[in-house]
Order: C-alpha cells, then sequence, then structure tokens
C-alpha cells in the first residue's frame, strides 16, 4: 500500500495545527457557527443531530492493520466504542467532542491518515474495487490509479470549490465491484487491441434526487492521459456547473441538460489543450507508485487444500461461511474473504473497538497485513491461504463476526438515517434490523439467493437505495415515517436504476412488504438458479405491485 513521503507528512502536519487553531477559536467564541463550518467541513467534521461526527478518508478503501488497530483505539479512547463504515469506503465516529478532534487527527497523521476532503464541495475519497489487487478476473490492480487520482485531487487548487461534491471510482476488472456507474467520474482499467493499459471513462452518473446512470466518454483512454482527461472533465463542470440551485448543481445534470454529444465536445477541447503538456503522466512516476501495491509475496501452493476441503466437509458452520463469504483469488492456494459487518438485528456497517482490533490481528498473521473497506459496509481480507481459512473462521467467530450473508438478503447496506443525520427524513437502521430478522434463518436465505437490499433515510441516497435490487428510500408524510420501494436497480457492469412500484409503506408494514415482494419472486422464478434481479428483468414490475397492493388492502 501507498506510503507518506516528505511532503504527505509535511502537509497532512500542517494541516492539523491549521485546525487546531480554528477548533480553539471556535470553542473561544472568536468563530461563531457559521463562519466554522465551511473550514470544520474540510476537515470532515460534521455536526449531526446529537454530536459532531468525523469521517476518517479510507483512500480506495486499503488498510494496513496498524491503522485498523488505531481507528479501533479511537472508538474505545474518543467515541462510545465503535465506528460505522459507510458507502464511499470511509469510517465515520459519530460520538466525537469537538475539542478531542485536532488530538484525533494528529493520531491519525500518525499511521499516515487524515480527513481532508471527506466534506465539501470537492473531490471526495476515492473508491476502489475492495478486491483490487486480488481478484481472479482483474486485468490490473486499480489502486495505482487511484493513488494518482487522490494525489492530484488532493486541495487541487481549482476544484476545492466546485459547484457541489464530486466523486471518483475505479475498477480494474470487467464486473464492476466498485459501482462505477453511479459516480461523477467512473474509470474502468482495460486494454486495448495491443494490449496497452487504459480507461474507460464513465462521466455523469450519480444518485440521490435526480438519479442518472453515467455516460461512456471514452472507450479508451491512454494510461498517460488520465490526469489531463480527469482535468478537462473537471474544469468543464466548474465553468459551466450550475450554482444557482445545489440540487441540480451536481455534473449529472450538467450532462443531461447540455446533452452528451455536446459536453464530450467541450471536454475534448479542453483535454486537446492540455494533452502532452505537465499533466501527462510519466512512465517512471506509474511505475514508482505501482510498486507500492506489488503483489505480496505468494507461496507456490496447489489450487486445491486438503485442510480446507476437510473442513467444509466436517463443519456445517464452515461450510456455510466458504459458500458465500470466500471468494476466488488470482494467486493459486488463496482466497478473498468477506467480512460481514451486517449481523442479524445489528445495525449494518458497524464495527465495535475489539472487532476491529481482532480483523487487524487476523490480518497481520492471515493475510499479509491487508485489510479492505468495500462500499458495502463490509471489511475484506484480501489475501489468505486456503489452507489458513477454518482458522480464520474460528478467529473470525470469536469475535462475532462470522456472519455467512455476503450478498445474501441480510447483508444490507443502510445509511444511518434518523438516528444521527440532521437531513434525514426517516429512520433505516431499526427498519434493516427489522428486516434482517425476519430473514434470520440461514437455510431461507441461501434459498433465496443472490439479493441486494439498500435503504436510505433520505433522498440524498446514502443508502444506494436506487440501485438496490430491492430498494427502500424514507419519507416523511405529515408527521410520520413512510417507505417508498424500488425494484430492479443495479450497482454493476448492468448498471440501472430501480423502478418504483407505488405508494410508500408505514414504519409498522414495510417488513411485511419486503416479504410479500420476497415470496413473490420465489413463486415466479424458473429455477433456484434465477436470482432476483434476473427474475425481475424478465417479469417486471407488475406482479410485485400486484401483490404489494393487494396484500396491503
Amino acid at each position: 500500500m501507498y506510503r507518506y513521503d516528505e511532503f504527505d507528512r509535511t502537509f497532512v502536519a500542517e494541516r492539523v495545527a491549521e485546525f487546531r487553531d480554528q477548533v480553539a477559536r471556535r470553542l473561544s467564541g472568536a468563530l461563531t457557527e457559521d463562519q466554522f463550518k465551511p473550514l470544520r467541513l474540510m476537515n470532515g467534521v460534521y455536526l449531526q443531530l446529537h454530536a459532531y461526527m468525523l469521517r476518517i478518508a479510507i483512500p480506495y478503501g486499503t488498510l494496513s492493520s496498524r491503522q485498523l488497530r488505531l481507528l479501533a483505539t479511537i472508538a474505545r479512547d474518543h467515541d462510545r466504542g465503535y465506528g460505522h463504515f459507510t458507502t464511499r469506503q470511509n469510517l465515520q465516529f459519530n460520538w466525537i467532542a469537538l475539542k478531542e478532534v485536532p488530538d484525533i487527527l494528529e493520531k491519525l497523521a500518525g499511521v499516515e491518515m487524515h480527513a481532508i476532503q471527506t466534506s465539501g464541495n470537492c473531490i471526495r475519497n476515492v473508491t476502489a474495487d475492495h478486491f483490487a489487487g486480488a481478484a481472479a478476473d482483474e486485468v490490473a490492480d486499480p489502486r495505482p490509479y487511484a493513488e494518482i487520482l487522490r494525489q492530484w485531487s488532493s486541495l487541487h487548487p481549482e476544484f476545492t470549490f466546485l459547484p457541489r461534491k464530486f466523486k471518483l471510482a475505479v475498477t480494474g476488472a470487467p464486473h464492476d465491484r466498485a459501482a462505477i456507474q453511479t459516480h461523477d467520474i467512473g474509470v474502468q482499467v482495460t486494454r486495448d487491441a495491443r494490449g496497452a493499459l487504459g480507461f474507460v471513462v464513465h462521466v455523469g452518473g450519480g444518485q440521490g434526487r435526480t438519479p442518472m446512470i453515467a455516460r461512456t466518454l471514452r472507450d479508451f483512454l491512454p494510461e498517460e492521459d488520465l490526469i489531463a482527461y480527469c482535468e478537462a472533465i473537471l474544469r468543464v463542470y466548474n465553468l459551466e456547473g450550475r450554482r444557482d440551485n445545489k440540487y441540480k448543481a451536481r455534473i449529472k445534470i450538467l450532462v443531461h441538460e447540455t446533452g452528451e454529444a455536446a459536453f464530450k465536445e467541450a471536454v475534448e477541447a479542453e483535454f486537446a489543450a492540455l494533452r502532452g503538456k505537465a499533466l501527462r503522466l510519466p512512465t517512471d512516476e506509474v511505475a514508482r507508485i505501482r510498486d507500492y501495491f506489488a503483489p505480496p509475496a505468494f507461496a507456490a501452493l496447489p489450487a486445491r487444500s486438503a485442510v480446507f476441503d476437510r473442513a467444509v466437509a466436517s463443519d456445517p458452520d464452515f461450510a456455510r461461511f466458504a459458500a458465500r463469504n470466500v471468494h476466488e483469488h488470482k494467486a493459486p492456494g488463496y482466497a478473498i474473504v468477506t467480512v460481514s459487518l451486517k449481523p442479524v438485528g445489528a445495525p449494518p456497517g458497524d464495527a465495535t473497538a475489539a472487532q476491529m482490533e481482532a480483523v487487524a490481528d487476523i490480518a497481520a498473521h492471515h493475510s499479509f497485513d491487508e485489510i479492505r473497506v468495500s462500499h458495502e459496509q463490509n471489511l475484506v481480507l484480501p489475501h489468505v491461504r486456503r489452507d489458513d481459512l477454518p482458522a480464520v473462521f474460528a478467529a473470525l467467530k470469536a469475535a462475532g463476526l462470522a456472519t455467512p450473508n455476503a450478498g445474501l438478503v441480510t447483508d444490507i447496506i443502510s445509511c444511518p438515517g434518523l438516528d444521527y443525520c440532521a437531513l434525514a427524513t426517516a429512520r433505516s437502521i431499526p427498519i434493516a434490523e427489522r428486516i434482517s430478522q425476519r430473514f434470520a434463518d440461514l437455510d431461507r436465505q441461501r434459498d433465496i439467493g443472490d439479493l441486494k437490499i439498500k435503504i436510505s433515510g433520505c433522498i440524498n441516497a446514502c443508502g444506494h437505495h436506487h440501485v438496490g435490487h430491492i430498494g427502500i428510500l424514507g419519507l416523511e408524510r405529515k408527521g410520520e415515517e413512510f417507505y417508498q420501494i424500488t425494484l430492479g436497480g443495479s450497482g454493476d457492469e448492468t448498471c440501472a436504476i430501480g423502478e418504483i412500484v407505488g405508494p410508500g409503506f408505514s414504519s409498522a408494514t414495510i417488513v411485511d412488504a419486503i416479504e410479500t415482494v420476497v415470496d413473490t419472486y420465489l413463486a415466479l422464478r424458473t429455477s433456484p438458479q434465477e436470482t432476483f434481479l434476473a427474475a425481475y428483468r424478465r417479469i417486471g414490475e407488475a406482479p410485485f405491485r400486484e401483490a404489494l397492493y393487494a396484500a396491503a388492502g
């Protein structure tokens, strides 16, 4: 993983000292809250319903054991003993005392972490495929390019105050695990007919009030042009993006209102003026950064593991875990492990300090000291010997982290909702907890198969409900919470925005409604191998709508 150089260390230390002074002035009353707000947002500090929240960047979702242990320490010493992993591969502490934030940031700097640009109208944390560097289907590890984008975008003087927040995601595989088409810029590493590395570039995706799927501006952008092309896109957006209405300020609206052809023409004209100048990526610099992400020293192992096979045959709990949470690795004899943060009846994405420390210890012993954070609010051990999987499972089980539900109906994405967020219009976490309790039976979950439920507590869509196979949006109506259902969304390479099926359901009836949707799918699928999304795309929304509102009376 990337390590700070002298510039990085000085830069982050100076930022911490600057914010320490700003916090002192706010606490003394020298700064009003209105004056302080833009300063704290540039350092990842929000004022939520009940307390300050600190959002910490985890660039492209990659953590070391040392870093995760410090996050556990912060949770224990400065919060209420836990942290919340988000859909942006960040970590949020929801109960932070403002006076302690500078000390927390100083501690983070000591392990090469920060909270810069996790908020505000700037380029946010660059995310990536959580299986990067390990996935069997990968063209190339996307993290070197995510790091290049991070360095380019950090406090970029031209893009610090954009019309609206801006999000980038990078994947290195044809199967999209990073939801790149729902981002302002989504980049897919690819190769041309000669084998040269380059990128497919998508622009103008996003969820929120006006969900849109990104448009493809380039089918192949040469590697050396990555920064110049992104700079061209940002320059067009910064100049032409709307600033009169924050609800129409995202680049997706600019692309839509300008028209794809005209927007592409403007970007290409800007790119032509930039190309080949200072923004051209030097081959040696790309190689230098790529070296930070060199694969670990994998042992020469057989593809099959007798230890693993015996454990599957003798331990039903391990067999269930292996079937859902263990994934194919590019290196023979190794596997990728999803650590679910979705135990039945608990808030999705939360991890206690003890659990973070347990994962850090497991990674240090069994995964080359690497942990990943997924945008699906789980953790990942990217490089585990198949021989070690039974021991890893046992350690996860002891920590309460062995839930075998990756990709199943209880592996729910949820924003914090009205329990924490000042923008929310309804609660999300209690709905997720009740759904997971309703579908707690593991045999039933396996029978239902792959199904992504995603819940947002307001129209801002932090829970990615628009691209859930089943999406749930919490709304307020006459003082009561109601929940709108969307069906057929997808965040992968077959990206789709879910369709609203009809009027919303009350908090008391929404879980029954989700069960009705699932039961309708089970009755209409052609075989147990037909997934919910495949069935929905075959039969459409009509049978689901009929079942939902007949059941509702």
